[in-house]
C-alpha cells in the first residue's frame, strides 16, 4: 500500500521520535533521505547496542525506526554541505528535524531559511520543552510529566516504561500534524511548520490519570500494573504451572462470570465486592481470595475458560513467546543496513479498503 510514492521526505532528525515519522512515510512508499551529521558519527543510536548484540554494525535500536531510507552524511558545520542539503530540500515535500532552534539557525535549516529554499516546504519539528532549549530524553519527560511517579510498585521502586513511549506518542502527534499540513497545502500552497514538544505530547497522553487529578486534587500513587479505578483490573496471578495471567474485569457482568467460573458465587453478594467501587476499596482482600483459587489452575485451562466466558484476561508473555505467534511474525520487516541484517516490527498496521 504505497500511498505516498510521489512524496519526498528529508530527515535531519535523529534518535527515535523524528526517525519513526520518517519510517512511517517510507513504509507507505515515500522517498526518505536521512541526512546524518558526519561530525557526530551519524545518528547516535547507530551505536546504542544492547548487551546481547555484537558491538559492531548497526544497532537494533537504530534499525527499529529506520527502514527503507537513503542514508547520507554531511558535515553540517560546513557551508558547502549545508548548500547540498538545501539542494535536496528544493524538491522535497517534508523536512523532519529535532534540532534546537539555535542549532537549526546555525545549520541554516530553520523554518525561515527553508522557506527561502522551498516556498512550499512542510517542516516537521520535535523539541523537548516549550519555550526552552533544555535537552530532553524520554526518561526525563517521563519524570517531568508525572508518568514516573505513577509507575513501579511504590514510591521507593519507581519504574520507567520499557520503551521510549513519550517519543512514540510525540511521533504520532507529529504524523497527524504533517498529514493535516499536506491536506492544507493542497488548497493553500505555501510553507507550513508543524511543531510538537515531547512535554506537551506526554501531558496530552495522561488522559484518565490527568482527569483523576484535575477533578479530585489527589495525585495518583504508583500501583504497578493495577488500575486505579477498576478491580480486578491489572492484577496479576500465578497459575499452577508457575506462569502468569492478568485480569482486566471492567464490568459487573464480567465479574459475575468470573465468580461463576471459579465457583465463588458468594463473592457476587459479598458487600465488599458487590460493585466496582467496593472492589476497588477492598482490592487486597479480593485479590487474596482470587490468588488462592487461580493458583490451582494451569494457565492454558484458565485462559480458555476465561475467554470462553467473555472475561478479559491476558497471558503474560515474554517477547520470545510473542514472536512465536504467526500473527506477530507477519509484522516483522527485514532489511540490510550497512551490511547488518536488521529486523523491525512494522509501524503501519492499519488497513484501507473500499
Amino acid at each position: 500500500m504505497y500511498m505516498f510514492n510521489k512524496l519526498t521526505v528529508i530527515e535531519l532528525a535523529s534518535v527515535l521520535a523524528g526517525p519513526s515519522v520518517g519510517t512511517f512515510f517510507a513504509e507507505l512508499g515515500a522517498r526518505v533521505i536521512k541526512v546524518e551529521n558526519a561530525t557526530t558519527g551519524g545518528d547516535m543510536t547507530r551505536h546504542w547496542f544492547s548487551r546481547s548484540e555484537p558491538n559492531s554494525g548497526t544497532s537494533a535500536y537504530f534499525s527499529s525506526v529506520n527502514y527503507k531510507k537513503e542514508y547520507q552524511q554531511r558535515d553540517l558545520n560546513k557551508k558547502e554541505h549545508q548548500d547540498e542539503i538545501h539542494d535536496l530540500i528544493k524538491d522535497a515535500d517534508i523536512v523532519l528535524s529535532n534540532f534546537k532552534e539555535s542549532t537549526a539557525k546555525k545549520f541554516r535549516v530553520d523554518f525561515e531559511s527553508l522557506k527561502k529554499v522551498n516556498p512550499n516546504v512542510i517542516l516537521g519539528t520535535i523539541t523537548g520543552f516549550p519555550h526552552t532549549s533544555r535537552p530532553a530524553f524520554d526518561v526525563v519527560l517521563q519524570a517531568e510529566t508525572g508518568f514516573l511517579s505513577m509507575t513501579g510498585s511504590d514510591h521507593e521502586h519507581l519504574a520507567k516504561m520499557p520503551v521510549a513511549m513519550v517519543d512514540v506518542l510525540a511521533a504520532h502527534q507529529l504524523k497527524e500534524g504533517l498529514l493535516i499540513a499536506l491536506l492544507k497545502r493542497q488548497s493553500e500552497p505555501k510553507a507550513y511548520r508543524v511543531n510538537v514538544t515531547l512535554y506537551e505530547a506526554a501531558l496530552a497522553s495522561l488522559i484518565n490519570q490527568g482527569s483523576n487529578y484535575l477533578m479530585t486534587g489527589v495525585s495518583p500513587e504508583p500501583i504497578g500494573t493495577k488500575h486505579p479505578n477498576i478491580a480486578p483490573y491489572g492484577d496479576i496471578f500465578t497459575t499452577s504451572d508457575n506462569r502468569k495471567v492478568v485480569l482486566a474485569v471492567g464490568t459487573q457482568s464480567q465479574f459475575a462470570q468470573l465468580c461463576e467460573y471459579l465457583d465463588m458465587n458468594e463473592l457476587k453478594t459479598d458487600q465488599r465486592f458487590c460493585d466496582n467501587a467496593s472492589r476497588v476499596k477492598n482490592r487486597k482482600a479480593l485479590i487474596d481470595i482470587l490468588t488462592k483459587v487461580i493458583s490451582q489452575i494451569d494457565r492454558e485451562t484458565l485462559m480458555k475458560n476465561l475467554l470462553d466466558r467473555g472475561i478479559p484476561a491476558g497471558a503474560v508473555k515474554t517477547l520470545e513467546e510473542v514472536f512465536a505467534d504467526e500473527q506477530a511474525q507477519k509484522l516483522v520487516l527485514t532489511e540490510t543496513i550497512d551490511g547488518t541484517k536488521t529486523k523491525r516490527v512494522k509501524g503501519n498496521i492499519f488497513s484501507v479498503s473500499s
